[in-house]
């Protein structure tokens, strides 16, 4: 006995030779999670369960951080599938890590935010970090200065310096991460960027940039001018 065909074997032929050509440029959202979910769910027509998922959890982002708890309360979703995702998430943030550990130096803003997207994936809590580089641009740290909102007073330049002096630092990269919200501008941003240049170039320290990094975008002092010294 010939075995029996799967009635969505076509349309998912369709999906896999369209990503092959083309990669995901022209998909939806829905089905980006559908294709995936053929992985894992066999000979059943996932395209209902690719639009919940997004109904739920509001974009792929959403659907790739949901908890596995989460992901099973949803009907159709199976441990199997949950896994699936978790896994899909875990590899693209190990792939991301090490694309940015290759690429200690950095040579250009996207080599700034690709190092960022791998570090700070998984981090949900608004901080303010200093990224500390040598002569070469290379990285040779990345610290926390301060967790919760930021405020001017809230970072010590004293203690940057200090830091940048035991590493040894030529330059300086500060981040304001602010997770779930959109990166604004305020003068209290504007007079800590001033006061934390001044103190870096008072030593003869760089600073490269300070990024304020939000919920899908950025906002880079040296691009509208709030950095006095050149970037070198």
């Amino acid at each position: 006995m010939s075995a029996i065909e799967n009635p969505n074997s076509g349309h998912r032929k369709r999906l896999k030779d369209r990503y092959a050509k083309g990669g995901l440029d022209g998909f939806h959202d829905y089905e980006v999670i559908e294709m995936l979910l053929t992985y894992s769910i066999p000979r059943r027509d996932v395209k209902p369960l690719a639009k919940e998922l997004l109904r739920r959890f509001k974009s792929i982002k959403g659907v790739l951080e949901a908890s596995p708890e989460e992901l099973e309360a949803i009907k159709g979703m199976g441990d199997n599938t949950s896994i699936l995702l978790k896994l899909i998430k875990g590899s693209a943030e190990m792939y991301l890590r090490e694309r940015a550990d290759v690429k200690k130096a950095i040579r250009s803003p996207k080599d700034v935010l690709d190092f960022l997207n791998a570090e700070l994936a998984n981090e949900e809590s608004e901080k303010f970090y200093a990224i500390y580089l040598n002569s070469k641009n290379e990285i040779l740290s990345m610290e926390a200065l301060h967790r919760g909102e930021v405020k001017e007073a809230s970072i010590s330049p004293r203690l940057v310096i200090e830091e940048a002096i035991r590493l040894n630092a030529r330059s300086l990269i500060f981040v304001h991460n602010i997770p779930g919200k959109k990166p604004k501008l305020q003068n209290a941003t504007r007079s800590l960027i001033s006061e934390l240049e001044s103190a870096a170039t008072s030593i003869d320290i760089l600073v490269h940039d300070h990024l304020l990094i939000g919920e899908g975008s950025h906002i880079s002092a040296r691009e509208i001018g709030w950095l006095k010294t050149g970037s070198g």
